[in-house]
């Protein structure tokens, strides 16, 4: 099989993300005596500012990590909640049976600030200055204007215009969008970074400007522009003008955290962890173990039409206990739905057709319920076939169904990081002018129905897409990975994971391998769509493959020759001490930088 790059490596350390730049920063820290989870926060913090339709300042990170000297996985929970004027009963008022997907009213606490700073606090070595000045250098200076960047402001231009016009001023050139290439600047957002970095330097110590800096964010100046901003009502994707409920308090009471992963056992020695139950992380421990001891082979390291099969209807099965089951709710029966046992009950479904119906499980017996908008059918309705192709499928209101970034790093003492940062897109919501950044629109996710396990309440974390990927093998946390794409998370990090633990592939041949998902499961995203049966496929797969995928009753699109995930992963193997790394081709823009 062709790859496009090697795999990298080497004894130093290894960063892979989304975006160039971001991995040259993390690597530069690196460089400079700075360990993996400094060079995690300088590429996150970067991420933010040339890749601003993906992430920002106003968004979440979800993040897992691995601390050298220890074999145990850990949770950064960057993701907010709810804020407490989010009741089912406060939307329903607006007449809405969904949450609208851009605006202010799916706004949750912004969680990135405090999950980067709070990670870098407890496990990095530089002060906040050294990582950011990165960030601050490019936002300031200009960084190269990505292609996709200039295609979505023109999307949602003619809305920009006439409805958010704070974010007219902030991403139009003479009222058009700015060219791909230009040298493209946020001062505002500098400004603040450094006002933020003011604060924090009036005291003494690392740790302490650190505190300072999250207490100057969410009990500050930040936390009182975003109150003060979303007291006025602003278009939203619902056609309607609405004021958001997040407040200054709902900011302040709210900080990042750390939790047990979920962990799964899987053959040969390998172990996944993944987010628990409020993220849709479960959904590829669930996919493994009902593919736990089939026949699944590679030719030349493509799957065969056989593979893909028995994978997407895993998948199918997977995700509508997602649909089901999932959420930040403690009756959730995460234990039940990853087990071996539960995976048996499920496999016989798992036929030569390809299944046109959402089919959740019982685990521990009990009845499922989904929600009403899936169950009606009313959300059974054709989506685009680009849905999840690339970069995200972005409409002239800004409804966006969902990307992000990714980085993955690893150092030469063995610590690894593997985070998904998101939201606070530029086409999310408008601008707040004294920031230069926008709220995210994470609340879109819950349900507005009662009683289910991701249904709306404050405080509560939505069920994220958001899905970073650790895994050990014979007790050791050995690789990170991950990918953007919205409901495609772990479906495309499935794709790697066979490519790689199956067809034997290393990184960068296994993140070439052709891909594949399927829209067959209810969006995450506004409106909340899917389309029954409907298949993307890479043609590198082969006609052969298609035309037999076809046969099977799949409904084949196919989304190109590389066009499906922006994978990332590092690996480190403990007895040579060598380090890994690799990125995705596709969209030339992601890269692993390492030595």
């Amino acid at each position: 099989m062709f790859t496009t790059r090697p795999e990298l490596v080497g004894t130093y350390g290894m960063v892979a993300s989304t975006h160039w730049l971001a991995s040259a920063a993390g690597m530069a820290v690196l460089e400079d005596g700075g360990n993996a989870f400094d060079a995690a926060v300088a590429a996150g913090f970067v991420l933010q500012v040339v890749e601003p339709h993906l992430n920002g300042p106003g968004g979440e990170v979800p993040a897992l990590f691995a601390t050298a000297g220890s074999d145990r996985v850990e949770v950064l929970c960057g993701q907010g909640g709810a804020p407490a004027g989010a009741s089912i009963e406060h939307y329903r008022d607006q007449g809405l049976d969904l949450i609208p997907g851009t605006g202010l009213l799916a706004a949750t606490v912004p969680g990135a600030w405090d999950g980067w700073l709070t990670l870098l606090r407890d496990h990095g070595t530089r002060s906040l200055r050294q990582v950011l000045d990165y960030a601050i250098g490019y936002a300031r200076d200009g960084f190269p204007l990505l292609d996709r960047v200039g295609t979505t402001i023109g999307t949602v231009a003619e809305l920009f215009t006439e409805h958010w016009r704070s974010s007219a001023a902030m991403w139009l050139r003479d009222g058009a969008p700015p060219a791909a290439g230009s040298r493209f600047t946020n001062p505002v957002l500098a400004d603040v970074w450094e006002r933020l970095l003011a604060e924090a330097e009036a005291v003494s110590g690392r740790e302490a400007q650190i505190d300072a800096a999250r207490r100057a964010w969410s009990q500050g100046f930040v936390a009182e522009e975003i109150d003060a901003f979303c007291r006025t009502p602003v278009r939203d994707d619902s056609g309607g003008d609405h004021a958001g409920v997040l407040t200054a308090q709902d900011i302040a009471s709210w900080q990042a955290s750390y939790e047990a992963p979920l962990t799964v056992d899987l053959a040969d020695g390998w172990a996944l962890h993944k987010i628990g139950r409020w993220s849709q992380g479960p959904t590829l421990a669930q996919q493994l173990r009902l593919l736990e001891g089939r026949d699944l082979s590679y030719v030349d390291g493509v799957a065969t039409a056989d593979t893909v099969h028995q994978a997407v209807e895993a998948t199918k099965l997977a995700f509508a206990d997602r649909e089901a089951w999932y959420g930040d709710d403690p009756g959730v029966p995460i234990d039940a739905l990853v087990s071996r046992s539960y995976a048996a009950s499920r496999a016989s479904l798992i036929g030569s057709r390809a299944s046109l119906e959402l089919r959740p499980g019982s685990p521990e017996g009990r009845s499922a319920a989904l929600p009403s908008y899936v169950d009606s059918g009313r959300a059974a309705e054709p989506v685009s076939s680009a849905a999840g192709v690339g970069e995200p499928t972005v409409s002239r209101t800004g409804t966006t169904r969902g990307d992000t970034v990714h980085v993955d790093v690893v150092d030469r003492w063995g610590n690894m990081v593997s985070a998904t940062p998101s939201g606070g897109w530029l086409q999310s919501s408008p601008t707040i002018p004294a920031l230069g950044f926008c709220l995210g629109t994470r609340a879109q996710m819950f349900w507005l129905d009662e009683g289910l396990p991701n249904s709306l309440a404050p405080g509560k974390r939505p069920r994220i897409t958001l899905s970073p990927s650790m895994a050990s093998r014979n007790g050791k946390p050995v690789l990170a990975f991950g990918t953007p794409g919205g409901d495609q998370q772990d479906q495309w990090q499935l794709c790697f994971w066979l490519a790689h633990t199956v067809g034997g592939l290393n990184l960068q041949a296994a993140i070439d391998s052709p891909a594949w998902h399927s829209n067959a499961v209810p969006s995450s995203f506004y409106p909340r769509n899917w389309t029954p049966g409907e298949l993307v496929v890479e043609s590198r797969l082969g006609a052969a493959a298609i035309a037999s995928l076809t046969e099977r009753g799949h409904h084949v699109v196919d989304g190109g020759a590389w066009s499906l995930g922006r994978m990332s992963a590092v690996a480190r193997d403990p007895e040579t001490g060598f380090l890994r790394g690799a990125a995705n081709p596709r969209g030339n823009q992601g890269y692993a930088a390492g030595r």
